[in-house]
C-alpha cells in the first residue's frame, strides 16, 4: 500500500547479538529522525567521521553482505537485513547506532527487526514520500547473472530465480508484489548456505560468528536446521529479501517490475548505480503526481481520447 507521507520511529528500539561475519557482540540502537534525513548509521564506538548515509554510492563491498563505508574509512556492514525491514515496514528515516562494525545478524532474516518494530512505526512526519518511478528498461547482464526493471503503473514486483546444482535449492523462483502481496513468508526467511562452501568461506576471514542459530545450511540433500525450512520458497525468498534492502540505498521506494536471476548484492548495487547513471531511466514523484498521472490515463480519458 502506497503512503503519502515519510515515517519514523516512536521511540528508541534496541537489540543485540552476533555479526555474522566478524563473530562480534554488537548492539544495535535504532532512533527517530527527522523529515528527509534518511537512513543513517552511526558508529559510537568512534569519537568522530562516524556517520555513514545508507546509500548506494556508499557500498564499499557486497561479497556475502552489504558493505557500507564513508569518505573517512569508517564502516558497517550486513546491513541489508536491518534495511529490508526498514522498507516492509515502510521507514524513511532513522538513525541507527552501532557500537561495532556489523549489525548482528539475529536469526538471519528481518523477522525479529520487524516483529519489534512494526508496533513502533509513527504513523506519519511532515513531508511527503517521494518514490522512485522506473520510465524506461534497464538491463545489466554479468556473465551468468542478469537483472532487469520495466515501468510498472503501481508497485514494486519482484520475479526472482535461483540456479544452484544442488537438489534442494535447485532452480528455484517466486514472484512478489511489494505492495500487494503478504510478506511475512519473505521477511522471515533466512540467509543460507552449502556445507561444502563454509571453510571457503571462513578462509576469506568471513561467517565468523555463523551458526544453525542464524543461518540455513544445506548438506547434499537434507537441509542441516533440525526445524528445517520455514517455507517451501526460504532460498529464494531470502534472496528477494536482500534486494528490498539493497534497494532502499536507492533512497526512495521503487516503482518498477524486477526480473532477477542469480543476483546477490554486488549484481543489485551495480544495477543502482547504472539506474541512476542516466536521469532519461526514471523520475523522481510524490503521491499526488503518481495519483494524478493515474487519473490523467484513465480509462474514460481513452475513451474521450477515442471518440475525438
Amino acid at each position: 500500500m502506497f503512503k503519502h507521507h515519510q515515517k519514523t520511529f516512536s521511540e528508541n528500539t534496541i537489540f543485540k547479538g552476533i555479526g555474522l561475519h566478524s563473530g562480534k557482540i554488537s548492539t544495535v540502537k535504532i532512533l527517530p529522525s527527522e523529515d528527509e534525513k534518511g537512513i543513517v548509521f552511526k558508529r559510537v564506538d568512534l569519537n568522530k567521521n562516524n556517520l555513514i548515509k545508507a546509500s548506494f554510492e556508499n557500498v564499499s563491498s557486497a561479497r556475502l553482505c552489504t558493505t557500507l563505508e564513508n569518505n573517512h574509512g569508517v564502516k558497517v556492514s550486513t546491513v541489508e537485513h536491518l534495511l529490508a525491514a526498514f522498507y516492509i515496514l515502510g521507514i524513511d528515516n532513522a538513525t541507527v547506532e552501532v557500537d561495532n562494525e556489523e549489525v548482528p545478524i539475529m536469526d538471519g532474516s528481518s523477522k525479529e527487526f520487524i516483529n519489534v518494530l512494526k508496533n513502533k512505526v509513527l504513523d506519519n512526519q511532515n513531508k511527503k514520500r517521494k518514490y522512485l518511478k522506473i520510465l524506461n528498461k534497464i538491463e545489466l547482464i554479468d556473465k551468468n547473472r542478469k537483472i532487469s526493471i520495466e515501468p510498472n503503473k503501481s508497485s514494486l514486483i519482484v520475479n526472482f530465480q535461483l540456479n544452484y546444482n544442488n537438489k534442494i535449492i535447485g532452480n528455484q523462483k517466486n514472484i512478489v508484489n511489494f505492495q500487494k502481496d503478504n510478506l511475512d513468508e519473505v521477511s522471515s526467511s533466512r540467509t543460507f548456505c552449502l556445507y561444502e562452501d563454509i571453510e571457503k568461506i571462513k578462509k576469506f576471514g568471513l561467517a565468523k560468528g555463523g551458526s544453525l542459530e542464524n543461518a540455513v545450511v544445506v548438506d547434499k540433500e537434507k537441509v542441516l536446521n533440525e526445524d528445517g525450512l520455514r517455507n517451501e520458497k526460504e532460498f529464494v525468498n531470502h534472496k528477494i529479501l536482500d534486494l528490498a534492502g539493497d534497494f532502499l540505498l536507492s533512497g526512495y521506494r521503487i516503482i518498477g517490475e524486477v526480473d532477477c536471476y542469480q543476483g546477490g548484492h554486488e549484481l543489485t548495487n551495480l544495477f543502482l548505480r547504472k539506474i541512476f547513471s542516466n536521469k532519461a531511466n526514471y523520475k523522481i514523484i510524490e503521491l499526488e503526481d503518481f495519483e494524478n498521472s493515474k487519473k490523467f490515463h484513465s480509462k474514460d480519458l481513452e475513451k474521450i481520447a477515442v471518440n475525438a
